[in-house]
Order: structure tokens, then sequence, then C-alpha cells
């Protein structure tokens, strides 16, 4: 396939652009939110669920590294499913990430507007909705321009975000000392109803989600200059930043307030780390960190639109969606019905005005999704394996084994959400098949 030419996807993306799009899809949520739940699962043992989970992350990333490699399309795990597996695990993944990273979606950007609403003291759901609405809209019209346009303006909200959480860090150092070691002790403090490893699992469940950012670079597998070289090192490259950016911040939170104080925050202020960050004493922190917020979902939501878009235009092309989402405008090299289409179904969700249980699903589903990738992984000829396959022997196990650690009731409903999919997977076909 000619990436430049017209009606095609372009390649505009350079290492240091791909690193940035995949910090800008992990740090977000998991940061700011996602930490305070685990803790509130495992107590100060959240910190070590960081790091158990970056390991999980780092087998998924090393598998998707090597399938973008050799197979650089948009789609991801969708098109590695179809190519190494069978079409209807290229579905599965393909489905399961359109569930999880819709719902995601919707989640960042009512996250956004409640950063903003509560910075500018304004508190009222039908505000909150409405400009949820419209940063969806905005950011839509920022993509349909091109990815050229998406990356430069993802570089600078990742910028400000990185540089919130860089101060966090450094300014909270004092405040973590003192609270060391008496803020994790004890280490391990289960949720209710739940054993010391069951809690200690859960959270390393819900982390796990955290980094999976990461494969949003592959996503985009057709717009990343010399993709072979590219994708690994931007890979790589994104875990190893983020894995060190959330144990610090963890640490330095728990530390700094206790993981029982950290938890209460998560549920009763929509800005945790701006309320810790209050406690250090130094004037305009708390503001930083909440401009650090506000940018950091907007990051999110950016290259959930992004990456939403390009599994559902390879979803077209191979005819399990329809076939005019697969259009892409020859101007600005986007597939403008696909963009469109996700970011309607991300305003519908953000309707709501409430999506608490979307981590948790997006755990089951995300972690399904990756069981799909290292599989693939396992199933590369010789010639393009990169990694030795244990690595990714390692990240299929995790993921399946994790995957059945977060509530039942919602791992039910995930295997459910499955079942439909493939439901009308059917229907599509046979549409499909009798248009023809």
């Amino acid at each position: 396939m000619a990436s430049d030419s017209p009606g095609q996807l372009r390649r505009d993306v350079g290492l240091i652009g791909a690193v940035m799009l995949g910090l800008g899809s992990i740090v977000g949520t998991g940061v700011f939110v996602s930490i305070g739940i685990g803790a509130g699962v495992t107590g100060p043992a959240v910190v070590l669920a960081i790091a158990a989970a970056a390991l999980v992350a780092t087998a998924n990333g090393l598998s998707s590294a090597q399938l973008a490699a050799s197979h650089p399309v948009s789609g991801g795990a969708y098109e590695y499913g179809y190519r190494y597996l069978t079409p209807l695990l290229g579905f599965t993944a393909g489905w399961v990430f359109l569930l999880a990273k819709s719902a995601s979606a919707a989640t960042a950007a009512l996250g956004f507007s409640g950063y903003l609403l509560d910075l500018a003291g304004i508190h009222n759901d039908g505000a909150r909705i409405a400009t949820a609405l419209a940063s969806i809209a905005i950011l839509t019209a920022v993509i349909l321009g091109g990815i050229r346009r998406s990356n430069r303006t993802n570089t600078v909200i990742v910028s400000i975000t990185l540089g919130a959480l860089g101060l966090f860090v450094l300014l909270g150092i004092p405040s973590a000392r003192a609270g060391t070691p008496a803020n994790f002790i004890p280490f391990l403090v289960p949720a209710a109803g739940e054993t010391s490893l069951h809690a200690f699992l859960h959270a390393t469940a819900l982390m796990f989600v955290a980094y999976t950012g990461y494969g949003r670079v592959a996503t985009l597998g057709e717009e990343v200059h010399d993709p072979q070289r590219t994708i690994p090192r931007a890979i790589v490259a994104t875990l190893v930043v983020t894995m060190l950016l959330y144990i610090t911040v963890g640490f330095v939170a728990v530390a700094s307030v206790g993981s029982t104080h950290f938890a209460e925050l998560t549920v009763t202020t929509a800005a945790p780390l701006e309320a810790i960050a209050q406690t250090f004493g130094v004037p305009g922190l708390g503001l930083l960190l909440a401009v650090g917020a506000i940018t950091a979902m907007l990051g999110v939501l950016l290259n959930l639109i992004l990456g939403l878009s390009r599994v559902l235009l390879a979803m077209g092309r191979r005819g399990d969606m329809p076939r005019a989402v697969a259009h892409i405008d020859p101007r600005s090299a986007t597939p403008t019905i696909a963009v469109i289409v996700m970011a309607v179904v991300i305003g519908i969700l953000a309707l709501a005005g409430n999506v608490k249980t979307t981590w948790s699903f997006s755990a089951f589903t995300v972690l399904v999704y990756y069981a799909i990738n290292n599989l693939a992984a396992l199933r590369l000829p010789p010639d393009q394996r990169r990694f030795p396959r244990w690595i990714a022997w390692a990240g299929l196990f995790a993921c399946a084994f994790l995957a059945f650690w977060v509530e039942p009731a919602i791992w039910l409903a995930g295997l459910a959400a499955i079942g439909v999919g493939w439901l009308l997977r059917v229907a599509m076909r046979r549409w499909v098949a009798g248009r023809a």
C-alpha cells in the first residue's frame, strides 16, 4: 500500500511524535484517578501494584511492538487477529476495543469538564455535560484536519501535563519524607470482602489499564515513519517514561497523605492529586495540578478518538462494519466518516453524565484485547520475531489471569457484550452478502 497516495493514510509521525502520542494516550485518567482507586482496593501496596502492572504492560508492549513492526497497518490487534489467528478472534479484539475505549473517551470528556468547571467554581450537571460535548466537538475538528495537526496539538497538551506532574513529584518530596514509613504501615490493606492477595491482584488489573495507551502507537501503524524501527522504539520509550511517572506519583501521594485519605479524596473530589498538592504548602501548585489534569483529559480524549477511528476504519475495510466508515478524505488523509461516527458515539455516552463502572469494565475488555494481541504474537514467523516467545506467553498468561480478578458482575457483563458483538458480526455479514 502506498501510504502517500491520494485517498490513503499518510506517514506523518516520527519517533518523538509517536512517543508523545503514546504518552498522551496514557497520562490521563490513569495517573489522576486510577492510582487513588487502587489505593482504596489494596492500600499502600498500590505502589507495588503499579510496578506489577508495569511488568505486564512491558510484556504486552513488546508483543505489540513486534506485531506492529511486521504488519504496520491501522487497526492494532484487530488486524493482527485476522492475520495470525482467526477472523472471529480478530473481530473480538476490534469489538472489545471499541467497547472499552468509547466508554473511556466519554469518561475523559466528562473528567475534563469536571476539572474545568470545578476550577471555575461551577457545579452544574447540565454545564458539565455541555462542556464535555463541546470538548468532543473541538477535538474532532482538530483530528479532521489531519494527523500532523493532531500530533502538534497533542505535543502541547502532553508537555503541560508532564510539567505539572513533574513538579508534583519534586515539590512533594519533603511531605513524602515526613510520611515515610508511617503511611506505608500496614502495607497491604484490602478492601472489605477481599483477601490481601485478591485485593492486590484486583488493583494490579486496574492499574494495567492505566498503561494501555501505548497500543495507540500500533493502532496508528499506517501513519508512522519507518514503522519497523519507529514503533518498537516509541512503545518502549513510552512505557519507560510512564512507569517512572506512575511509580513516583503514587509513592509521593501515598507517603504524603496515606492510602486511606488518598482513596477518600478520589471518591469525594474530582481532583485528588490537586487536593494532595495543596497540603504541600507551595502556592499555586494545586492550580497547576488542576491545569495539568485538564490537559491530561484532553490528551486522552484526542488520542482515543484517533485510535477508535482507526480501528473502525480497519473494521469497515473488512466488512465487519459498514464500508462507508473506511472512506479516507484525499486532502487530509483522514478517515472522516469513522472519526465523526466515533465522536457521535462518545458524545452519546457522555450524555449519561456519570460512567462510574467504566474503569473496571475497561480493565476486563482491555485485558481480553491484549490477550488476543499476545496470542497473535506467538504466531509470528521466526524471521519476523524480535523478542523471545516467553515474553508473549507471559503477557498472555498475565492478561488471562488478571481479567477475572475484577468484580464478577463486570466480567460477566464483558462476556455478554462480546457475545452481542458476535451476533452483530453475523448480522452484518449477512447484510453485506445480501447487498452483494
